[in-house]
């Protein structure tokens, strides 16, 4: 085919652009070989960067040649090309033997071209689904040898691919341990925090206590010292050094002192700063750590002091010795009279009530003086559990909690929820008249006059139990309850691990995993053999950072980058004054006009270009203009948090505005078995808070690197245990074209693998993928026009089956 392409090109006349772009690989190629090896190493980064599938041809006989190129400055601009090409064309890189001699410059004799070879493989292994880059034995001693020699960026690249190798037994991991240690005492704050994290990697596989222990104390003076420096790097590394002391505390328990805020430090210094002396808190330096808190709480930033007085609340949690010297402090801060400071002392004092149930009662008359003084729902909310768990105790609970009850209507959900609450346990515990009286108010405005359903079935649920058992009433309001934990150590063990593997970058920054923020997507205009591009004009390929740093050929925009760093596409921010408009079927009513008393709501998530959004319409049949809205997601099965603000225009009577909310995950993820439950409120300045309740479609979450090869889904399926099989018949569901249904499946990230035939049945193989790596590998048995289909999935996830199985089933039916 080649060469009748070719034939055809010669008898045919050129058009002019061709013809230029001719000329301008012939002479790209040209230099490739010129005696100067700057002009040779300028060719052919030139060539890896223009992104054009035509060009990979003419770019592999010059790249083999500069990939053994007798200058080192060639070698390492080729071995950074080949992760350029890989990107374009892997297929071509594999078959032209690139990938073996990018290995081959391992150990080459010039440190830097080992450091480029070890950043064009790494890069190339993120592209990759099956392995290409493993460190052995013999690679290891020469990335070792090289460490010492070449650059600084030379040596993250080398200290990030060594993390990543497992030493098969405890003395290699102390060899290497040894060999990296001398890289602490770097001055780039990038080489020391690489450092840290190999050293704590190889660490997990080290068994003597002594090695541990004088490898903590190594690592300590070099993290102290990142905090000498300006403020956006003391930030990285407090934000590092916080995931750090989670797993090894003992490294910095002597260095409490350098976490003190300096009256100069920016307020999210002094915040980050806050958390870790928390972390760091002992018995030891609790009275140290106390006598801070307590001077940070006189600040004049609000939110720096109310961080501080909960911190001494968290304190007075994990250490329980400590705890009444704690509550020592709150109560002087109480005595300040300032109001925010009283207010945060309150929230803080009621969790330390739960904590130490029946201990720390005699202060509740002190906090009782500051009633007039809340105005805020969580302090309010705080002192009415006080009041009610305590009624008992306190002579006139009924009069307090009769003066919140005056504004019932007016106050927050949570504050309602609370005195709701609050008023069942006084009349339980004081059955007199007065209490009697306030739970007919109480459970009538609950029941009737609100449009809140937690308020409303939590009332009707009291109510029931009131008036058929009030004995089994006081066991279930009056249950003894469990005792809250330290939570200062919050990160999952899974994640903390995640994070602690990617040290240094912005995932220990934000403290997500790399997927929840970032999503590789290649930006490129697809065009036609016969298109010709001309001469001067750009390629419509938009570089990742990855490809850009060496010498690429045109900067994107700082809007690309911030798209590309959030991993969203720019296209797909919706403008306030360009509502988007949903395309395809309308979106389902989640929140109809009767219920919104006017505002109608309707929602759907969606997938767009590997981002969840979460893509809404908004209808005002009103009389009056609404705006300020904004939205917030309860705990739910994928964690799904908003990943900025609504921004929806104000909306006149009679209009609509629809928009797209980026979505993130794993941000509040609910206990207990996977639900579809999604559950939602809205409010906007005019309007109280709305809730509604959505669904949560599984394929929505399905990524687009689910596709598998026929092998490796073969041996998938054989390596997972039949327990991790579920099936289910949908014999309502008819596949009248298998082609639209394969069409359909794979618009969803269901990707085809094969068919068979089965008797009178086909059989079609599917694979597909959430995030996390988790797999799913599908049977779908059916014959073609008839009813019924038969779905079985194997899969790690297997709790997630009945979820699949919703979403297979809304996509067959389609």
């Amino acid at each position: 085919m080649a060469q009748v392409a070719h034939d055809i090109d010669q008898v045919s006349p050129r058009p002019a652009t061709r013809l230029a772009q001719d000329k301008r690989k012939d002479a790209v190629k040209k230099d490739s070989q010129d005696p100067n090896p700057l002009i040779r190493a300028l060719a052919v980064r030139t060539m890896g960067c223009i992104r054009v599938d035509k060009i990979t041809e003419y770019l592999c006989d010059p790249l083999q040649r500069c990939l053994k190129d007798d200058d080192p400055y060639v070698r390492k601009t080729a071995a950074i090309c080949v992760a350029k090409l890989y990107d374009i064309n892997a297929e071509l890189v594999e078959d032209r033997g690139f990938l073996e001699s990018l290995k081959d410059l391992i150990s080459d004799n010039n440190p830097m071209v080992v450091a480029n070879a070890v950043a064009a493989l790494a890069e190339i292994q993120e592209n990759s689904t099956r392995p290409i880059f493993e460190i052995t034995s013999h690679t290891l001693s020469k990335l070792l040898t090289a460490l010492n020699e070449c650059t600084e960026w030379g040596q993250v690249f080398i200290l990030d691919a060594l993390s990543r190798y497992k030493a098969p037994d405890a003395r290699e991991a102390e060899n290497i341990v040894e060999r990296v240690t001398p890289r602490l005492q770097h001055a780039n704050c990038a080489v020391v925090l690489s450092a840290v994290k190999m050293i704590l990697q190889q660490m997990e596989l080290i068994t003597s206590t002594d090695v541990v222990r004088n490898l903590c104390k190594k690592m300590a003076p070099p993290l102290v010292t990142l905090l000498s420096a300006e403020p956006e790097i003391q930030y990285v590394a407090l934000r590092n050094i916080n995931l750090i002391v989670q797993r090894r505390p003992t490294i910095l328990a002597h260095e409490i002192k350098v976490f003190f805020c300096k009256y100069n430090d920016p307020i999210y210094v002094k915040m980050e700063k806050l958390e870790i002396m928390i972390k760091l808190a002992s018995d030891r330096n609790i009275d140290q750590v106390l006598l801070e808190f307590k001077e940070y709480a006189t600040e004049v930033d609000v939110d720096f002091v109310r961080k501080a007085v909960r911190a001494i609340g968290r304190c007075a949690i994990k250490l329980e010795r400590a705890a009444e010297r704690c509550i020592s402090v709150l109560l002087e801060l109480i005595k300040i009279k300032v109001n925010y400071v009283v207010q945060e002392a309150i929230i803080v004092i009621k969790d330390i009530f739960r904590r130490y149930p029946n201990t720390y009662e005699s202060i509740i008359a002190t906090l009782c003086e500051s009633l007039d003084t809340l105005d805020e729902p969580e302090a309010k909310a705080s002192m009415i559990w006080i009041i009610g768990e305590y009624a008992e105790r306190i002579d006139n609970a009924d009069e307090l909690l009769e003066s919140f009850l005056e504004s019932f209507p007016e106050e927050p959900a949570q504050v309602q929820l609370q005195l709701l609450t609050a008023t069942v346990k006084l009349f339980l515990k004081k059955p007199t008249e007065g209490p009697q009286q306030m739970i007919q108010v109480v459970l009538n405005n609950a029941t009737v006059e609100t449009d809140n359903p937690d308020l409303r079935d939590r009332a009707y649920i009291y109510w029931r139990l009131l008036s058929t058992d009030p004995e089994a009433a006081k066991d279930v309001v009056l249950a003894e309850k469990p005792v809250i934990s330290d939570d200062s150590n919050q990160i999952d063990p899974s994640l903390l691990d995640e994070l602690l593997a990617n040290i240094a970058t912005l995932s220990s920054v934000y403290h997500k995993p790399p997927e929840a923020f970032v999503t590789r997507v290649k930006a490129t205009a697809q065009r036609t053999e016969d298109d010709d591009y001309p001469e001067g004009s750009e390629t419509g390929y938009s570089e990742s950072p990855s490809h850009a740093a060496e010498g690429s050929a045109s900067s994107p925009t700082s809007s690309n980058l911030l798209g590309d760093l959030i991993g969203l596409d720019n296209n797909a921010i919706v403008p306030v004054d360009q509502p988007a408009s949903p395309t395809g079927p309308p979106l389902p009513v989640v929140l109809p006009a009767s219920t919104g008393q006017g505002l109608q709501i309707s929602a759907q998530l969606a997938r767009q270009d590997g981002q969840i959004f979460y893509s809404l319409l908004f209808e005002n049949n009103t009389q009056i203009a609404l705006d300020g809205f904004l939205i917030q997601f309860n705990k739910n099965t994928f964690g799904l948090a908003a990943a900025g603000p609504l921004t929806v225009p104000q909306l006149q009577p009679g209009t609509s505005a629809a928009t797209l909310l980026p979505m993130v995950m794993f941000q509040n993820l609910s206990q207990g078995p996977p639900s579809s439950l999604l559950q939602v409120a809205v409010k906007n300045s005019q309007q109280p808070v709305w809730y509604f309740n959505d669904k949560i479609s599984l394929h929505v979450f399905f990524t687009e690197d689910g596709r598998m090869e026929r092998g490796s889904f073969l041996e998938t399926w054989r390596s997972l245990p039949d327990s991790n099989e579920v099936s289910k018949e949908f014999p309502g569901i008819v596949v009248n074209n298998a082609e639209a249904a394969i069409e359909r499946l794979g618009a969803s990230n269901i990707f085809f693998i094969a068919k068979r035939k089965h008797a009178n049945q086909d059989v079609f193989y599917f694979s597909a993928k959430l995030p996390r790596g988790i797999p799913f590998l599908i049977e779908l048995t059916t014959a073609v026009g008839t009813l019924g289909v038969k779905c079985a999935i194997k899969t790690p996830g297997a709790e997630m089956a009945p979820l699949f199985f919703e979403a297979i089933e809304t996509l067959l039916a389609g």
